[in-house]
């Protein structure tokens, strides 16, 4: 947008709810189109964890395959439910805001439409990173089922979410850390770009991100071990794995959410300042 249009945005008033209302009706608007294309989004969230699921927690047990084992602890599938959440709701998260902004900052300009909300643009963008957290939400409410069931015989996770309140922060931080990063990755790249980036972001986040095996696992791999504390998804797999495996063993609580809220805070200010800069340019 130019920065005459951008200028030409108005203000949210000064009645109580000024900028809750416009905030909600943008919501309102990507709910409309998650329920419009809801098969399809749950067909794309739940494939990988249940592809995952089938081959490390059924087929490979059916086959005397070991894996995760060795150890004399908890079986793979429990290690990999609260990993395997985690996925869907980063990549999820990342998806349902980068994705879009490639053709609202496109070939369609819907984001021109979005600014002209009586709303101030980075209350625009906020409104993108809520409904990216709420969709990330819902694709870990469909992903638990599957990742609680699909295993063999005598496989089955021990999971029990015995801290719910615990849960519930985790849940609610990593949805918004990945919505603000799906924001960054949208407005830090060219359109045609995102989608590579978010490729190529996939496979180091997945395997590097704590999914498998616990972060103490790595413990004999001492460079790697801190290494992958730059990996966000590490602290959403370690905090689920606090919340619903405590005996597999897992990072300190407290420094789980003090990094959760330190990297949804950092990242949602800078992808707030990006969105700006990316509207006015």
């Amino acid at each position: 947008m130019t920065q005459t249009a951008a200028t030409a945005i108005r203000t949210p008033t000064s009645r109580p709810g000024g900028l809750l209302q416009p905030i909600l009706a943008l919501l309102l608007r990507d709910v409309r189109v998650l329920r419009r294309g809801f098969r399809q989004f749950v067909v794309r969230t739940i494939m990988q964890p249940l592809l995952f699921c089938f081959v490390f927690a059924y087929v490979f047990p059916k086959i005397g395959q070991d894996v995760g084992g060795g150890r004399g602890g908890p079986n793979f599938a429990t290690v990999l439910v609260p990993g395997l959440i985690a996925v869907a709701i980063i990549f999820q998260g990342i998806q349902s805001v980068a994705i879009p902004l490639t053709a609202e900052f496109g070939y369609t300009k819907e984001i021109e439409d979005r600014v002209l909300a009586p709303l101030p643009i980075w209350a625009v963008g906020l409104g993108k990173i809520i409904a990216g957290a709420l969709q990330a939400v819902v694709a870990a409410a469909v992903v638990f089922p599957i990742v609680l069931l699909v295993h063999a015989k005598g496989q089955a996770p021990d999971v029990s979410i015995g801290n719910v309140p615990l849960f519930v922060v985790v849940l609610l931080l990593a949805s918004v850390m990945s919505a603000s990063l799906g924001l960054l990755i949208g407005t830090s790249f060219k359109p045609q770009q995102v989608p590579l980036v978010f490729s190529i972001l996939v496979l180091p986040m997945t395997l590097l991100g704590c999914i498998y095996y616990p972060w103490a696992f790595l413990t004999p791999i001492p460079w790697l071990k801190y290494a992958v504390l730059i990996n966000p998804l590490v602290y959403m797999s370690e905090g689920m794995r606090a919340s619903m495996t405590p005996d597999v063993g897992h990072m300190s609580t407290a420094m789980v959410l003090l990094a959760m809220v330190g990297i949804s805070i950092g990242m949602a200010l800078l992808a707030l300042r990006k969105f700006r800069e990316r509207v006015v340019s």
